[in-house]
Protein backbone atom coordinates (compact mmCIF):
# COMPACT_ATOMS: atom_id res chain seq x y z
CA UNK A 1 0.00 0.00 0.00
CA UNK A 2 1.35 3.42 -1.13
CA UNK A 3 1.64 6.40 1.59
CA UNK A 4 -0.37 8.80 -0.74
CA UNK A 5 -3.53 7.76 -1.54
CA UNK A 6 -5.41 9.44 -4.43
CA UNK A 7 -8.19 11.31 -4.33
CA UNK A 8 -10.71 8.73 -4.62
CA UNK A 9 -9.59 6.80 -1.68
CA UNK A 10 -9.74 9.61 0.18
CA UNK A 11 -13.34 10.57 -0.84
CA UNK A 12 -14.01 6.41 -0.38
CA UNK A 13 -12.72 6.62 3.39
CA UNK A 14 -14.75 9.88 4.08
CA UNK A 15 -17.59 7.98 2.91
CA UNK A 16 -16.82 5.14 5.01
CA UNK A 17 -16.31 7.32 7.97
CA UNK A 18 -19.72 8.78 7.47
CA UNK A 19 -21.51 5.35 6.96
CA UNK A 20 -19.68 4.21 10.34
CA UNK A 21 -20.44 7.15 12.27
CA UNK A 22 -24.30 6.97 11.45
CA UNK A 23 -24.02 3.30 12.09
CA UNK A 24 -22.85 3.78 15.63
CA UNK A 25 -25.30 6.59 16.09
CA UNK A 26 -28.26 4.34 15.32
CA UNK A 27 -26.49 1.45 17.96
CA UNK A 28 -26.22 3.91 20.35
CA UNK A 29 -29.56 5.22 19.99
CA UNK A 30 -30.65 0.90 20.24
CA UNK A 31 -28.69 0.29 23.22
CA UNK A 32 -30.08 3.16 25.16
CA UNK A 33 -33.72 1.53 23.98
CA UNK A 34 -32.60 -1.36 25.62
CA UNK A 35 -31.35 0.35 28.89
CA UNK A 36 -34.41 1.78 29.27
CA UNK A 37 -36.12 -1.59 29.12
CA UNK A 38 -34.07 -2.59 32.05
CA UNK A 39 -34.77 0.30 34.18
CA UNK A 40 -38.61 -0.91 33.32
CA UNK A 41 -37.84 -4.27 34.84
CA UNK A 42 -35.89 -2.68 37.58
CA UNK A 43 -38.51 -0.23 38.53
CA UNK A 44 -41.26 -3.73 38.88
CA UNK A 45 -38.50 -5.09 40.50
CA UNK A 46 -38.27 -2.95 43.06
CA UNK A 47 -41.67 -1.93 43.68
CA UNK A 48 -42.93 -5.86 44.01
CA UNK A 49 -40.41 -5.36 46.75
CA UNK A 50 -41.24 -2.56 48.19
CA UNK A 51 -37.96 -1.05 47.93
CA UNK A 52 -38.97 2.44 47.20
CA UNK A 53 -35.52 4.29 47.20
CA UNK A 54 -34.24 1.48 44.23
CA UNK A 55 -37.50 2.02 42.83
CA UNK A 56 -36.70 5.93 42.48
CA UNK A 57 -33.06 5.25 41.45
CA UNK A 58 -34.82 3.12 38.56
CA UNK A 59 -37.18 5.76 37.46
CA UNK A 60 -34.23 8.45 37.83
CA UNK A 61 -31.65 6.04 35.65
CA UNK A 62 -34.90 5.95 33.13
CA UNK A 63 -35.33 9.40 33.13
CA UNK A 64 -31.80 10.10 32.14
CA UNK A 65 -31.71 7.25 29.67
CA UNK A 66 -34.62 8.92 27.86
CA UNK A 67 -32.81 12.21 28.05
CA UNK A 68 -29.56 10.16 27.13
CA UNK A 69 -31.55 8.91 23.94
CA UNK A 70 -33.34 11.78 22.77
CA UNK A 71 -29.95 13.88 22.19
CA UNK A 72 -28.40 10.90 20.60
CA UNK A 73 -31.26 11.23 18.32
CA UNK A 74 -30.85 14.86 17.82
CA UNK A 75 -27.27 14.34 16.91
CA UNK A 76 -28.22 11.97 14.55
CA UNK A 77 -30.34 14.20 12.90
CA UNK A 78 -27.81 17.05 12.62
CA UNK A 79 -25.04 14.33 11.28
CA UNK A 80 -27.39 13.15 8.32
CA UNK A 81 -28.02 16.91 7.53
CA UNK A 82 -24.71 18.10 7.58
CA UNK A 83 -23.62 15.56 5.34
CA UNK A 84 -25.97 16.19 2.84
CA UNK A 85 -25.41 19.96 3.30
CA UNK A 86 -21.80 18.33 2.60
CA UNK A 87 -22.98 16.61 -0.18
CA UNK A 88 -24.48 19.54 -1.71
CA UNK A 89 -21.51 21.49 -1.72
CA UNK A 90 -19.15 18.56 -3.19
CA UNK A 91 -21.48 18.78 -6.58
CA UNK A 92 -21.26 23.00 -6.83
CA UNK A 93 -17.72 22.29 -6.04
CA UNK A 94 -17.97 19.55 -9.28
CA UNK A 95 -20.02 21.55 -10.96
CA UNK A 96 -17.97 24.84 -11.05
CA UNK A 97 -14.66 22.77 -11.66
CA UNK A 98 -16.74 21.47 -14.84
CA UNK A 99 -17.66 25.32 -15.98
CA UNK A 100 -13.33 25.72 -15.35
CA UNK A 101 -12.53 23.06 -17.85
CA UNK A 102 -15.56 23.72 -20.34
CA UNK A 103 -14.68 27.25 -20.13
CA UNK A 104 -10.40 26.76 -20.83
CA UNK A 105 -11.96 24.43 -23.99
CA UNK A 106 -13.89 27.05 -25.02
CA UNK A 107 -11.71 29.80 -25.35
CA UNK A 108 -8.94 26.92 -26.84
CA UNK A 109 -11.48 26.23 -29.66
CA UNK A 110 -12.94 30.12 -30.39
CA UNK A 111 -10.70 32.34 -31.80
CA UNK A 112 -10.91 35.57 -30.17
CA UNK A 113 -13.81 37.80 -31.91
CA UNK A 114 -15.68 34.35 -31.29
CA UNK A 115 -14.86 34.07 -27.76
CA UNK A 116 -15.48 38.11 -27.17
CA UNK A 117 -18.98 37.50 -28.59
CA UNK A 118 -19.51 34.31 -26.24
CA UNK A 119 -18.40 36.13 -23.33
CA UNK A 120 -20.21 38.44 -23.73
CA UNK A 121 -23.89 36.53 -24.21
CA UNK A 122 -22.35 34.59 -21.44
CA UNK A 123 -22.45 37.72 -19.54
CA UNK A 124 -25.62 38.63 -20.57
CA UNK A 125 -27.00 35.60 -19.55
CA UNK A 126 -25.54 35.73 -15.88
CA UNK A 127 -26.56 38.84 -15.57
CA UNK A 128 -30.18 37.68 -16.37
CA UNK A 129 -30.07 34.89 -14.25
CA UNK A 130 -28.72 37.16 -11.59
CA UNK A 131 -31.37 39.21 -11.82
CA UNK A 132 -33.52 36.26 -11.86
CA UNK A 133 -32.08 35.18 -8.51
CA UNK A 134 -32.76 38.14 -6.80
CA UNK A 135 -36.61 38.27 -8.14
CA UNK A 136 -37.01 34.60 -6.61
CA UNK A 137 -35.34 35.82 -3.00
CA UNK A 138 -37.72 38.44 -3.19
CA UNK A 139 -40.91 36.61 -3.90
CA UNK A 140 -40.01 34.44 -1.43
CA UNK A 141 -39.69 37.55 1.27
CA UNK A 142 -42.69 38.90 0.29
CA UNK A 143 -44.54 35.21 0.27
CA UNK A 144 -43.13 34.69 3.88
CA UNK A 145 -44.64 38.28 4.85
CA UNK A 146 -47.79 37.53 3.37
CA UNK A 147 -47.65 33.98 4.94
CA UNK A 148 -47.21 35.58 8.36
CA UNK A 149 -49.81 38.25 7.44
CA UNK A 150 -52.14 35.53 7.09
CA UNK A 151 -51.60 33.59 9.82
CA UNK A 152 -52.03 36.76 11.98
CA UNK A 153 -55.75 37.95 10.54
CA UNK A 154 -56.42 34.07 11.24
CA UNK A 155 -56.83 34.61 15.00
CA UNK A 156 -55.20 31.44 15.74
CA UNK A 157 -52.86 31.30 18.65
CA UNK A 158 -49.34 30.72 18.05
CA UNK A 159 -48.60 28.97 20.41
CA UNK A 160 -51.21 26.58 19.97
CA UNK A 161 -50.08 26.41 15.95
CA UNK A 162 -46.72 25.21 17.46
CA UNK A 163 -47.60 23.19 19.82
CA UNK A 164 -49.79 21.02 17.45
CA UNK A 165 -46.93 20.77 15.04
CA UNK A 166 -44.49 19.66 17.72
CA UNK A 167 -47.19 17.08 18.87
CA UNK A 168 -47.63 16.04 15.24
CA UNK A 169 -43.52 15.88 14.59
CA UNK A 170 -43.27 14.11 17.72
CA UNK A 171 -40.92 16.96 19.00
CA UNK A 172 -42.55 17.65 22.34
CA UNK A 173 -40.93 14.96 23.20
CA UNK A 174 -38.09 16.91 23.85
CA UNK A 175 -39.42 19.10 26.87
CA UNK A 176 -39.13 18.36 30.35
CA UNK A 177 -42.93 18.19 30.66
CA UNK A 178 -43.31 15.57 28.03
CA UNK A 179 -40.27 13.21 30.26
CA UNK A 180 -42.20 13.88 33.60
CA UNK A 181 -45.98 12.95 31.66
CA UNK A 182 -43.68 9.55 30.66
CA UNK A 183 -42.55 8.90 33.80
CA UNK A 184 -45.75 8.99 35.04
CA UNK A 185 -47.18 7.02 32.59
CA UNK A 186 -44.24 4.54 33.20
CA UNK A 187 -45.82 4.46 36.95
CA UNK A 188 -49.04 4.01 36.08
CA UNK A 189 -47.53 0.55 33.83
CA UNK A 190 -45.36 -0.45 36.43
CA UNK A 191 -48.14 -0.18 39.00
CA UNK A 192 -50.89 -2.60 36.74
CA UNK A 193 -47.72 -4.83 36.28
CA UNK A 194 -48.05 -6.05 40.50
Amino acid sequence: MGLFKSKEEKELEKKRLIKRTVYNMNKQIDALEEQKKMFVQKAVQAKKQGLEAQYNLALTGYKMTLLQQRRAQEMLLNFEITSQMKDMSLMTKQFLGGMSVLSKEMARLADEKEFLEVQRQFDIAMGKAEKQAEQMDLFMETSQDSFASAAKSAGTDDGEIEKMIEEQAGLGEFSDESVDREIEELKKKISEQL
